[in-house]
């Protein structure tokens, strides 16, 4: 076997050649003109893993490998990188240089740490924020890195939970909101869900100045099956949060959660035809360019449902077998599929759970 370090040597080498140099003319002014990009990770007909660069017109623009499964990303318009995570339990993350003036960069969490796919970029595009388990004792953490320095590991801080997901940066870029999906896992059982009778999903808001929490949210009882993962951010500053059902497929349950920073977490009913569509699982959500339309995905159902967050009425339920990413754009929304298919196009690999807008 190879020392780890010349395999980290070699797929960087591999990374930076796809990244820097692997672009077309045609296809590198094509980079510089787009004014809409999207990235999402991939698997290929090869096994192989890696994240694709899009345009408005759902056109590959360019791909790089990724070491193992990614999952989800952090990019800010006026961050100079984007962060692709492993897929939970990966240890990996891989940052792409946006001003191309640097070649890629791996980096890793601590040994007794694995991310949870997800993070986020302060304000000022210098720190990220990355959801990851601190898996000896279950506690859920986000471990903060240096985007100016090679990444460097600076410190974490508690999450107040278990399974924390998805990270968003509220619009006062002062303050993180997580969602904690409640479910501990451990590396050596995989993917195995390790307390399901007793979850504690709960959606807490951070200081991201101090680490300290400054609200702490929990489903009633009854609702301690739904693990809450994943978040979207409307005109209002309210956080829609999507759940993922892991009780009785019989029990009459929502899927779909609104953090109002006055009135605290609420459920949001929907309609019997979209909550039926959507079967008690959320993949992936998104809002709108308007700051009003909610989009959230189920690939166990095949389904993307748009909402009316000012009503909570459903606008249109679109059938699109094993859809799970979606992200906004000038018509409305993109979304992907395990089956290749990219808004309007069709390519050769299958898509991951999420996508970006760049």
């Amino acid at each position: 076997m190879k020392p780890l370090l010349l395999e980290r040597r070699a797929f960087l080498a591999g990374a930076g050649l796809a990244w820097l140099g692997g672009l077309t003319p045609a296809n590198a002014e094509k980079l510089r003109a787009a004014e809409v990009l999207f990235a999402a990770a991939y698997k290929d007909r090869q096994g192989g893993y890696g994240i694709s660069i899009l345009d408005g017109d759902d056109a590959i623009v360019s791909s790089h490998p990724l070491p193992g499964r990614g999952h989800g990303f952090a990019a800010r318009p006026n961050a100079r990188w984007l962060v692709a995570f492993a897929r939970r339990p990966g240890n990996f993350a891989l940052a792409l240089d946006r001003w191309k003036a640097a070649e890629p960069q791996l980096f890793h969490t601590p040994h007794n740490r694995h991310f949870y796919g997800h993070g986020v970029f302060s304000a000022d595009g210098r720190l990220l924020y990355a959801a990851e388990n601190a898996y000896e004792t279950g506690d859920g953490v986000i471990g903060i890195y240096d985007g100016t320095d090679g990444f460097k590991r600076l410190g974490e801080f508690a999450t107040g939970g278990i399974g924390p997901h998805e990270i968003v940066l509220m619009p006062d870029g002062k303050t993180l909101c997580v969602a904690n999906g409640g479910i501990r896992t451990h590396p050596d059982q995989g993917r195995q869900k390790l307390n399901l009778p007793t979850m504690a999903p709960s959606v807490v808001l951070i200081d991201i100045a101090t680490g300290s929490l400054l609200s702490f949210h929990v489903l009633a009882s009854r609702l301690h099956r739904l693990s809450l993962r994943h978040m979207a951010v409307d005109a209002r500053s309210q956080v829609w949060i999507g759940g993922q059902y892991e009780g009785d497929l019989l029990d009459d349950v929502p899927v779909l959660a609104c953090l109002d920073q006055d009135k605290g977490l609420s459920m949001v009913e929907l309609d019997g035809a979209a909550a039926a569509a959507l079967g008690k699982y959320a993949g992936s959500v998104a809002i709108g360019n308007d700051g009003v339309t909610l989009a959230v995905t189920s690939p166990k159902s095949g389904v993307v449902v748009t909402l009316d967050t000012l009503t909570g009425k459903a606008l249109e339920i679109d059938m699109k077998p094993g859809t799970c990413g979606v992200q906004a754009r000038r018509d409305g929304f993109v979304s992907s599929s395990e089956a290749g298919s990219f808004g309007n196009a069709t390519h050769d690999r299958a898509w991951d759970n999420h996508i970006i807008g760049l």
